[in-house]
């Protein structure tokens, strides 16, 4: 970290508000990158924007330089928990269970209709379900998986931040990553192994299992529980 950027966390943790909110629009790409991640969820992204700037505010108030780790590391996790409690607070846990209940509905729609060979259209199905076009987008958008982090194109030699989107703006790169990296910390150690193994040392599903001593057959079932894992963690992030 650069002597003037400690200068300046020490200044705001000081009381100094001016340098404060310096150091928030400094990072407003890293605010909004996290709080696009919760568009669509019935708020403003300008109100979500606000919320995320609050948990930046706190992770600057916490900032421990003995924690050996870049600010913008720091203050991710402290984003995305203000928004979340914000959102849960609010509220929106019902929400999201009526938005995922509505998905399920519009899947069934859909299947029976390519069981049949045929297409339907969005305002088809809102006049099934009674409901509106635009609440219909927002269930399949809420369906969507965070693709650029853990797809894989192909069985072997993908590596998972090569997956991440090369028209990303800086930010939005960084956040993935972060974010990401978040995710990964939080599994076990044998499940962290087996992701640097296959998607870091890009090696493959063979290859693993020769060192961790276990079947290909093992692995293969293994990566997948864990990118279930991932894609459930970092759908809520």
């Amino acid at each position: 970290m650069n002597e003037t950027l400690k200068k300046q966390i020490i200044e705001a943790q000081a009381g100094n508000r001016v340098v404060l909110n310096d150091l928030v629009e400094n990072n407003n790409g890293l605010i909004w990158s996290i709080a696009r991640r919760f568009e669509g969820r019935g708020y403003d992204i300008e109100d979500i924007y606000q919320i995320g700037a609050i948990g930046f505010i706190k992770s600057i108030q916490k900032f421990d330089f003995s924690y050996n780790v870049t600010l913008s590391t720091f203050a991710v996790s402290y984003i995305i928990g203000e928004i979340k409690r914000f959102l849960r607070d609010d509220g929106m846990i019902k929400v999201s269970r009526q938005i995922k209940e509505l998905g399920v509905r519009i899947e069934k729609i859909k299947q029976e209709y390519e069981k049949k060979g045929k297409n339907i259209t969005i305002e088809e199905i809102a006049k099934i379900l009674n409901v509106t076009k635009e609440e219909i987008a927002g269930a399949l958008e809420s369906k969507n998986t965070i693709q650029s982090l853990y797809d894989k194109e192909n069985e072997d030699g993908i590596c998972l931040i090569d997956k991440i989107k090369a028209n990303d703006n800086e930010e939005e790169r960084m956040v993935n990553k972060l974010v990401l990296k978040e995710s990964i910390n939080k599994l076990k150690p044998r499940e962290k192994e087996i992701i640097f193994l296959r998607y870091y040392k890009c090696q493959t599903q063979k290859d693993v299992a020769k060192t961790l001593g276990i079947s290909q057959v093992q692995v293969c079932r293994l990566e997948k529980q864990i990118l279930s894992t991932l894609q459930s963690d970092l759908k809520e992030a």
